[in-house]
This record gives structure tokens, sequence and C-alpha cells, in this order.
């Protein structure tokens, strides 16, 4: 009787730790939801220090915009922004908020360096707004609708929504 009383117990034990490392939201990861009701629509590993870039295509000067934005604690960091011509909204020169160089490759690079909590954007109909991560494209109008607001965050998510397809798409 004490012999099986002691494999009940190993086995409650290892199953409540097993419960607890597939659904505790123990991974760093970064997370796109819906502003409105914060519906996950995607998720990917992004550890401590990790870099990603958002790009699309400005809305005013029509020339494509490439920000790196990097992972750092519970939020976000965003580095620099590149881009090919000055126009409506962009940066012209240095100020207190950001310093401009120009690149090797010609590119103007707008050095930000700036830590936010979230960003938070509109999905465009003609932005084209991408996350390259990992060495993969992730188009967001595969994820939601034109005109969804959508939010990026540095968050935490547990085994079950990595391996179970609930964050990588």
């Amino acid at each position: 009787m004490r012999k099986r009383m002691k494999w009940w117990a190993a086995g409650v034990s290892s199953s409540g730790l097993a419960a607890f490392f597939l659904f505790f939201p123990l991974h760093a990861t970064l997370i796109v939801s819906t502003s409105n009701d914060g519906t996950k629509l995607f998720c990917t590993p992004l550890a401590e220090g990790e870099e990603f870039v958002f790009s699309f295509t400005h809305s005013a000067n029509k020339r494509p915009v490439f920000d790196t934005i990097r992972r750092e604690g519970d939020h976000l960091f965003i580095v620099k922004s590149r881009f090919d011509s000055f126009g409506a909204g962009m940066p012209e020169a240095s100020t207190d908020k950001g310093k401009l160089i120009l690149g090797q490759d010609g590119w103007l690079e707008w050095i930000v360096n700036q830590p936010v909590p979230e960003i938070t954007f509109f999905v465009g109909w003609v932005a084209n707004h991408t996350l390259k991560i990992k060495g993969k494209d992730i188009t967001l109008t595969d994820l939601a609708e034109p005109g969804t607001l959508l939010v990026l965050r540095a968050g935490r998510s547990s085994l079950y929504d990595l391996w179970g397809g609930r964050c990588t798409k």
C-alpha cells in the first residue's frame, strides 16, 4: 500500500511540474495582438537583446522604411530607422530625439535609441507592414485586415502556445 502511495504521489508531482512548464508563460516572445481586445495574432521567441526589423512603405513619401527594434527586458527598444529619401514626416536633421547619419550604402539612418512599452499602428492598405525576424518575413495583412489597430510588445508565452501553433504562424 505504501509503495503504491509513493508512486501515486510521484505521478501527481510529475504531472504538476509538467503542467507548470507546459502552460505557464516562461518564454520571452514578441507578441502581435489586436489593440481593441488583445487577441494574440502572432508570437515568436525573442530573447533578451535580440533584434527584428519592422518595415513599411511610408504613407507620405511612398518610400520604404526599415525600423530596427530590440527586446530589452519587458519592453521594446527602437534602435534606428533606415530610409532612402527625405519627405513629409521623415527626419531631416539630428535633434535631441535622434541623430541622422548617412550610411555607407547611401541610406539615411535615424539613430533613435528609445525604449517603448509597445508599438501601436494601423495595418495599412498599401504600407505592406512586415516583420523580419529570425530570417522570416511576416506580412501583417496575413494576420489582420487593413485598418486593424495592432500592438507589438515584448511578452511571455507558454510552451503550449509556442508548440501548439498558437504563436508562430
